[in-house]
Order: C-alpha cells, then sequence, then structure tokens
C-alpha cells in the first residue's frame, strides 16, 4: 500500500481531506497531516511517503523549500501542490523541481481523486520499468558471468561472444587477471583502472579482473590490503594483454590456490612466486595434464591419483582409439619424467620406467594401471628427497636469506641461485623446514626490523632496509606478525641515550 501525508497551513483543508477522501480504494494509507512546513519535513523524515500533497505558502518553510530538501533526500517521492490563483510564479518554480500535479484552490474532491489516478498512474509505470530494469540488470549479469566462464574455459573459441556479452566497454579493457578463491569470494573495490566479474564454476570461487589501466598499483595495494586481514588464502594467476588468455591466467590461479593451500600460507599467493615469472608449463597443455605435474610437484597422491582417473573417464567419453590413448598416455609419462628431472632425479633413477612399454598394452585399464604405477614411482621418489636430512640447496638458501634479506628476493630469484625449479624448490624448503620459504624469509625481515626500531630508526628507514618499497605492506606485515605498527613499536621500545 502507498503512503500519503498532506501538508497545510488551514487546518479544516486537512480536516476535510482526511475525512472526505477514500484513500484506501486507491491503495493509499494516510500516514500523517502538519500545519508548517518544519513540522512537514520532520513527518517525511520519520515515515517516507511516497505521496507528498503540499500547500505552497506555508509558515516556517514554504512547500517549495520542503520539495528541493526531500527530492534530494527520497527523489522517488512524489509531489502534489496546492496554489492560489495568483502564485503562477511559485507554480512555474514547482514544475521545475518536477512536481507531478498542482492543483488551484478550492482543492475540490473531484480535483483530488483525478490528480490521485493520474499520480498513481504515473507510480506505477515507473515501478514497472524499475521492476523491468532491475531484472534487465540482473540477467545481464548472469549472462556475463556465464559468457565470461565460457571465455575461461573456452579461451579465443568465444571471444566475440564475450565482447558480445559485455558490451562496447570491452574495448576499454586492456589486460586480464583471473583469481581464484577456496571457499566463498573476497569482496573487492572496484577502481576506474579496473572492474570485476565475479565468476562460479562449481565449488570454484573465481573473480575475473579486467584492467583499463596496467600501470595503476590499485590492485596490488587493494589484494595486499585484504591479504592482512584473512587468515585463508586466495590465487591469481598471471596478467595477459589479450583477452584470449584469461583462461591461462584462470588455470595458473587455481595452481597458486593449490599451492597456498599445500604451503599453508596465508593471504595473497601469486603464480609468479611458486612458479617463476615465466610459464613453466607447455602453453598446450590439458587441465588434466596440468594437474598431473602439480600434484607430482606437490606430492599429493590423492591429488595425482583422481586426475589419472578423471583422465581416463574423459578418455572413454570422447570414444578415443587405442592409438591416441598411448598417444596421451605417452606425452604424460614423459612430462611426468621432465619434472622427475628437474626435481633432481639421476637418469640412474629412472632406469625403470619405459613409456613405450605402453604399445605392448591392448586395453584401456592396463593402460591406466601402467600409468598410475610409473606416476607414483616418480611420487615417491619425490616424497623420499624431500624427507632426506637437509638438501644442500636448502642450506645454502638459509645462509644466502640471512645475509640478503633486505634485497629483492623473489622465489625464482632463489631456485635460480640453486639451480632448482622455482616450484619444487619452494616445496622442497617448505617440506624440511615446516615453513613456506616467504614466511621464513618474513621472520627474518621482521626480527631485523625490529632490532633497527628500538635503536629508534624511523620507520620508513626500516620498511626499505629490510626489503619493503611498500611502506603500507611493510606495516601491515608489521602488524600482523607483531600486534602492533612499527611506529607504536618504536615509540615503546626505543630507549633513547
Amino acid at each position: 500500500m502507498l503512503k500519503a501525508v498532506i501538508f497545510d497551513d488551514e487546518h479544516i483543508v486537512l480536516q476535510g481531506l482526511q475525512q472526505i477522501i477514500e484513500w484506501e480504494r486507491y491503495g493509499i494509507e494516510l500516514v500523517g497531516t502538519a500545519e508548517d512546513g518544519l513540522a512537514a519535513l520532520q513527518l517525511v523524515r520519520k515515515c517516507k511517503p511516497d505521496i507528498i500533497f503540499t500547500d505552497i505558502r506555508m509558515p516556517g518553510m514554504d512547500g517549495l523549500q520542503l520539495i528541493e530538501i526531500v527530492a534530494a533526500e527520497a527523489p522517488w517521492t512524489m509531489f502534489i501542490v496546492f496554489s492560489g490563483f495568483n502564485e503562477f510564479e511559485y507554480v512555474r518554480r514547482a514544475i521545475g523541481l518536477g512536481v507531478v500535479d498542482y492543483l488551484e484552490k478550492p482543492v475540490t474532491i473531484a480535483k483530488i481523486e483525478e490528480s490521485l489516478g493520474r499520480t498513481i498512474t504515473k507510480i506505477g509505470k515507473e515501478q514497472a520499468f524499475s521492476e523491468m530494469k532491475t531484472k534487465l540488470d540482473e540477467s545481464r549479469e548472469k549472462l556475463l558471468e556465464k559468457s565470461t566462464l565460457d571465455l575461461l574455459l573456452a579461451g579465443g573459441q568465444v571471444e566475440q561472444e564475450w565482447k558480445d556479452t559485455f558490451g562496447e566497454e570491452w574495448a576499454n579493457v586492456v589486460a586480464v587477471t583471473v583469481l581464484a578463491f577456496p571457499d566463498k569470494q573476497i569482496p573487492l573495490t572496484e577502481h576506474s583502472s579496473y572492474c570485476i566479474v565475479p565468476v562460479a564454476n562449481g565449488n570454484q570461487q573465481l573473480a575475473v579482473v579486467l584492467h583499463r589501466d596496467t600501470s595503476s598499483n590499485a590492485l596490488d595495494e587493494e589484494l595486499i590490503s585484504i591479504s592482512g586481514l584473512i587468515t585463508g588464502t586466495f590465487g591469481s594467476g598471471r596478467t595477459y594483454k589479450s583477452i584470449n588468455d584469461a583462461s591461462r591466467s584462470y588455470r595458473e590461479a587455481l595452481r597458486a590456490l593449490r599451492y597456498g593451500q599445500f604451503l599453508e600460507q596465508s593471504g595473497w599467493v601469486r603464480i609468479v612466486d611458486v612458479e617463476g615469472r615465466d610459464e613453466q608449463l607447455p602453453l598446450d597443455l590439458s587441465s588434466q595434464e596440468e594437474t598431473v605435474i602439480v600434484s607430482l610437484r606437490m606430492g599429493d597422491r590423492d591429488w595425482l591419483c583422481q586426475t589419472i582417473d578423471d583422465l581416463k573417464v574423459w578418455t572413454e567419453g570422447q570414444k578415443l582409439t587405442p592409438e591416441r590413448v598411448e598417444q596421451e598416455l605417452v606425452k604424460l609419462m614423459y612430462l611426468g619424467l621432465e619434472v622427475a628431472k628437474e626435481m633432481g632425479c639421476s637418469p640412474s633413477d629412472l632406469a625403470d620406467i619405459h613409456p613405450l612399454e605402453l604399445q605392448h598394452l591392448n586395453t584401456r585399464d592396463n593402460m591406466f594401471l601402467w600409468l598410475r604405477a610409473k606416476l607414483e614411482l616418480l611420487l615417491s621418489w619425490a616424497n623420499g628427497a624431500r624427507r632426506t636430512p637437509r638438501h644442500p640447496a636448502v642450506e645454502k638458501v638459509l645462509m644466502y636469506m640471512n645475509e640478503h634479506y633486505g634485497e629483492d628476493l623473489s622465489l625464482q630469484d632463489l631456485a635460480q641461485y640453486v639451480g632448482l625449479n622455482p616450484t619444487y624448490f619452494s616445496l622442497l624448503f617448505k617440506e624440511q623446514m615446516e615453513i613456506s620459504y616467504i614466511k621464513y624469509l618474513t621472520g627474518i625481515r621482521i626480527e631485523r626490523a625490529k632490532a633497527m626500531l628500538k635503536e629508534g630508526y624511523r620507520v620508513n628507514e626500516v620498511s626499505e632496509k629490510v626489503g619493503y618499497l611498500n611502506y603500507r605492506h611493510f606495516t601491515e606485515i608489521f602488524k600482523k606478525m607483531v600486534g602492533t605498527t612499527p611506529g607504536q613499536y618504536r615509540d615503546a621500545h626505543h630507549t633513547k641515550k
């Protein structure tokens, strides 16, 4: 039911309109009246009416002033004004303020009822338009989400369909980055330099960031800020200039998330931090092949076996010939051997693995049993290597980090220093130190920072000396680990000499 109020400084007018008009017949509830402008404004703010009948001349605040204020606060409100025969200038101004009707005094029942009919029709049309627009917006959002998911799964095959759905604004998109969250999406603040399309794919919760300006640091600052507030983890793929590469960034984001969960790392995990700045996997790999490689690197037997089972189901569904299945599995086996080599496996360790043995297996089941046995053998070797006494590469990196903690030490730099694949090195470090390399490095930096703050160094000096060029990032990490800001810590512990 619509709500209406009446404002007039003549008490008899208020009484008459309350009693004579059958408000309920029009689906309207008369919720109040007032005889001056100030009381009228208080009533509007309290009751939030849909329709306001008001005289132009009232004490305290005239009707036009009232309309200006209410229209700014509640622009959906409908105004109907009463005017005298000589108040044409007021009426002209009222029309300029957007009133829907004006009634010349004396006001009659017929005039009121005619005005009510016109106003209710106008409200109905505007509500219908608003509802239609809302449905269209919701429909477009769902269509854009579906189209964006298709883009992540199929890449360039659906590029034009995605552009048609996104609209002309796609021309302003200069790059794309995909984020992956473990269970529910973390709300991100949009910025003039990017917009975000949230996407769900089963249990996968994703955010596709469409960049309008890649020179801006706004997204990095937003993700750094979120990292300091959450206990869980989320992953991001690389940023690509072509929208066709959204599918690559998507697969990378999922891998980054998986690495973050395995390394028990909180906050933001970038794929470049675990796989290096250049993509480590061949570009033409299927998602199953990518997963086999990543699960081998991580030593995750359950994930490896599940992926092999999924791949078997896929080959059955595709009705692949035995020769084609053999090709796929030989390719996988060679990829697995490459992973083993990058983890330091010697040729003698691989002597019992001959991919061409597949040629002598006739059934799909036997082929996949062979593949599972050989990949599990590689996985066992990798896990055994990680459980040996501290690896020389880890010892070497520990010494290096203690000496160079103030430099920009990326995972790729450290892995290159000891001659290992970045992904394997990060997993080896976590296995042997029971902490990720970045947490270990952060611990060194924060301890050094505490010592410098006690000596009286300024916070911005300390931030740079321990390797944080972003002052805000340093402050958030310090507060998260120590419980106070660097400035508060310095004030509490520095003793002036």
